[in-house]
């Protein structure tokens, strides 16, 4: 329409313009100057129309392109997923794309000229969120630099929809605003996707961190990757100065080799593995760990090794205790059983050893060996009967000190008569204890000849007590004989394991027995060619002599 006004137009001023200037020369003589007047004239009217023609067809071309950039725009705009919007320095809409103006609900709205909050009168469902948008788009105003926010839209059905909104506002030259460019993705989805991998995170720090054993990874050559805090409550160690680490510089020599071989079981094979070690912890206590691993795979390719780590020390010493319980309830029940059979025969061969030890004189060496061998049977059955029967404790207030030089005057003469010193050093107060007098004399007894068959000749044997302040009382019996390998020394106690040629094994069962029944503790320490050192350490009141008096 407005093509055919232009021309209308044009074709009306050209009309006029000719009769116009042709009825004014008319008015003239035809002369010369007239006829030349008319060229000219005929000139200016030829070259004004070109001059219109080329600014209208340049004009045309700027709006064609401008039209077909405004169209690509559109189209580039509108294909989009996001949200895309274009406003004037007032804030007013200039450009939104499909996606929108469904957004916003404002399909079929005559946007263009508009601010958000006059928009908002025709989005019932989105009227706060468009409202909010222009008080958003103040604040870049104000920083006047990109600001990126996100944005929640509520959808009728109640579903929320997060925008990652990212606005950015154009100035004149002058520093006044001239316009502002707005784009918004949604990210509801890859929001929920961070949430749950948060959550996933989440949940994973709080199994690593508060987990009651130790949680460990290493990569698939040894070096420790991770740590949780249980490994210092356990250990002693700081995670931090093990990570980096190779596991066996934190291993004793002799399990090297053994978890070499596990580590590549569980790498290689891809199978849970389970061993179990001690280690030494960062006071020098040991401890036993037991480890379950798994293979760390990732993407469907083992990156490493994650596993569990277990104090089991106490589990494994109440264990230990429990089968050495075992075993002492199985010889009780054997002795009970054995003990009766033999010692009512064997009252009758000692007897009649005896009497024929009298009456023949010819073979009174034999007779004495006899004897001797029946009697150290007769011990033995005696030893079985106490290990067998239970024994009903009348426990009474003793002194410790005089219970001790008791024993120690009983095995003087046993001792002079292989050379050993009994050196006996108790300290300046007295030590009463709650005991069985005899079952306590019976365990010093057997604790001092161990240790007087021990020593070499010429020895001594060192018998000291020391009051502690928690209500405890240490015995300690040390000799400087031969002492007892370490393989030895682990199997102290069990019965009928001795290491004399002559010994049943059971005097050390017994004395275990009755420092348990006193709710005592006895430890060995032992050098090799160097000595063993016994402590007993009972409950006991130790109060000045003094006092005592």
């Amino acid at each position: 329409m407005e093509k055919k006004k232009l021309i209308f137009y044009f074709i009306v001023c050209g009309i006029v313009w000719i009769a116009g200037t042709n009825l004014l020369l008319a008015q003239f003589e035809p002369t010369p100057y007239i006829r030349a007047i008319g060229h000219i004239k005929e000139t200016v009217f030829v070259l004004a129309t070109g001059i219109v023609f080329y600014f209208a067809i340049k004009k045309a071309e700027e709006l064609n392109t401008a039209r077909m950039d405004r169209q690509r725009l559109s189209t580039l705009i509108n294909s989009m997923v996001d949200f895309v919007n274009f406003k004037d320095g007032e804030g007013r809409w200039v450009e939104a794309n499909e996606f929108g103006l469904k957004l916003f609900g404002l399909e079929g709205v005559d946007y263009r000229g508009k601010k958000d909050s006059e928009l908002a009168a025709f989005s019932a469902d989105h009227a706060n969120a468009l409202i909010y948008c222009e008080k958003s788009d103040e604040e870049t105003w104000q920083n006047r630099k990109i600001t990126r926010v996100e944005e929640v839209l509520i959808s009728p059905n109640g579903t929320r929809k997060i925008f990652d909104t990212i606005k950015v506002p154009l100035f004149n030259p002058d520093g006044t605003r001239k316009g502002l460019v707005i784009m918004g993705r949604d990210i509801t989805q890859k929001r929920l996707l961070i949430n749950l991998l948060e959550e996933s995170r989440q949940q994973y720090k709080s199994l690593f961190e508060y987990s009651p054993d130790i949680v460990y990874m290493t990569d698939l050559e040894g070096r420790f990757i991770d740590l949780n805090p249980r490994f210092k409550e356990v250990t002693g160690y700081d995670p931090e100065d093990i990570i980096g680490r190779h596991f066996q510089k934190l291993i004793p020599r002799k399990h090297r080799e053994a978890l070499e071989d596990y580590f590549s079981i569980v790498s290689k094979n891809n199978k849970p593995k389970l061993i179990e070690f001690d280690i030494k912890k960062k006071n020098g206590d040991k401890i036993i760990l037991e480890c379950t691993s798994v293979p760390m795979v990732i993407h469907g390719e083992t990156k490493g090794i994650i596993g569990y780590g277990r104090d089991v020390t106490k589990l494994r010493r109440t264990e230990e205790k429990l089968r050495r319980s075992e075993k002492l309830s199985i010889v009780g029940e054997l002795s009970a059983s054995v003990a009766h059979e033999i010692r009512n025969p064997l009252t009758s061969l000692i007897g009649f050893v005896q009497l024929l030890k009298s009456e023949d004189e010819k073979h009174r060496y034999y007779y004495s060996i006899m004897a001797d061998e029946l009697n150290r049977i007769h011990h033995i059955t005696s030893e079985l009967l106490l290990l067998a029967k239970p024994q009903k404790l009348k426990f009474v207030q003793t002194d410790l000190h005089s219970l001790l030089k008791n024993v120690i005057s009983l095995l003087t003469p046993e001792a002079a008569m292989h050379d050993i010193r009994i050196t006996p050093s108790f300290g300046e107060k007295h030590c009463l204890i709650e005991c069985e007098p005899n079952q306590l004399k019976q365990l010093f007894i057997n604790l001092i000849k161990n240790a007087i068959d021990a020593s070499h000749s010429g020895g001594k044997v060192a018998i000291s007590t020391a009051c502690g302040k928690d209500g405890k009382v240490t015995v300690s019996i040390t000799d400087d004989g031969i002492g007892i390998s370490k393989e030895r020394l682990e199997r102290i106690g069990e019965p009928f394991y001795s290491s004399k040629e002559k010994g049943t094994g059971l005097g050390l069962t017994v004395s275990s027995k009755i420092v348990e029944a006193h709710h005592g503790k006895m430890e060995f320490k032992s050098v090799l060619n160097k000595g063993t050192k016994v402590t007993i350490t009972l409950s006991a009141n130790c109060v000045p002599k003094r006092g005592m008096e």
